[in-house]
């Protein structure tokens, strides 16, 4: 799946997926802090190195692993005001790759903070500007940001905290490109998807990895489903990846569900070892979820709590 001329990057690729083509703010912040401790355990888990750190009472130093934050957004900002541009930038267009049926605009109409420390990404059946889609005229719009031109990163924890829309035809995705994508092409670049929920599986989320070999249907990955037939539009809940040399580790609510190293890929070139950008987008449509139907209401939104990379000692940082 192969970016065409002029087109978006490819979207994400679920190994879940039919075969693509060439493919309340008190709570909140208490929660964060709880996040950033357990981003520090599974850190520790994954075998960061440790940093040294003076005692508070002044005694000889000791190793502790230290989870250096180098990418945060958090969202706080007036009521439909945009993001911050020093951190996200629009990817805007249609996509034809997955066969999506929207078309990715700028602006706020489409990805807005709302004044409660939250971005939406809002999908919208219109076209208020005659927008022309592979398929005609598009019936839907939305939003898809990425810091390709902002931030990249190999190896760390990579969180979000997130609350996804509902209803059959909807695609959000978390998930992280290879910063070599215009050198090395993808899937060579390699993919990462942190998280992927389409809208046929309300309860159920998909982690994934891409690379030479290991892409589009048979990507390796595996999913996430809640207890109790819970769905993730229910609620917020945190999706992260624990990034080190050799291994990727899933999780969800801080539930490690699925780690892969370069043993699984029998052989392939293990395509992990380089700086990736963040992406995020509510994509509608398309191969694997399908297209929406008279159930699916709009408008439907992404709503994101916040963004959080750090990094121990093996991070390379760009």
């Amino acid at each position: 799946m192969p970016p065409t001329p002029g087109a978006l990057p490819p979207a994400p690729s679920q190994a879940a997926s039919p075969p693509q083509p060439d493919r309340p703010r008190t709570r909140i912040r208490h929660r964060r802090r709880t996040r950033a401790a357990l981003a520090t355990a599974l850190m520790l888990a994954a075998g960061w190195t440790s940093a040294t750190t003076a005692e508070a009472d002044g005694s000889p130093a000791s190793h502790r692993t230290a989870a250096v934050t180098t990418f945060s957004d958090d969202f706080d900002g007036p009521a439909g005001s945009a993001v911050d541009g020093g951190k996200w930038r629009y990817e805007t267009g249609d996509n034809v790759n997955n066969h999506e049926r929207e078309y990715y605009t700028s602006g706020t109409n489409n990805a807005a903070l709302d004044g409660q420390g939250h971005l939406v990404i809002t999908a919208r059946k219109e076209n208020p500007a005659g927008y022309q889609c592979w398929y005609g005229s598009c019936q839907y719009t939305s939003a898809r940001l990425s810091t390709a031109q902002t931030f990249t990163q190999a190896y760390g924890h990579f969180e979000t905290r997130m609350k996804l829309p509902r209803g059959q035809g909807m695609w959000p995705a978390f998930w992280m490109l290879g910063s070599d994508i215009g050198q090395a092409g993808w899937p060579n670049c390699g993919e990462i998807d942190i998280m992927e929920n389409v809208g046929f599986e309300p309860g159920t989320v998909h982690g994934t990895l891409h690379g030479p070999g290991y892409s589009g249907s048979g990507g390796l990955g595996a999913g996430y489903t809640l207890p109790g037939g819970q769905a993730f539009a229910d609620d917020f809940h945190t999706f992260a990846v624990d990034w080190s040399p050799g291994a990727v580790t899933f999780s969800v609510d801080g539930h490690a569900y699925e780690t892969r190293t370069p043993a699984d890929t029998h052989g392939n070139k293990w395509v992990f070892g380089h700086p990736f950008y963040l992406i995020m987008n509510l994509a509608v449509g398309g191969y694997w979820p399908g297209d929406p139907n008279d159930s699916t209401q709009f408008p439907q939104s992404l709503v994101v709590d916040y963004v959080h990379v750090t990094a121990g000692n093996s991070a390379l940082r760009h």
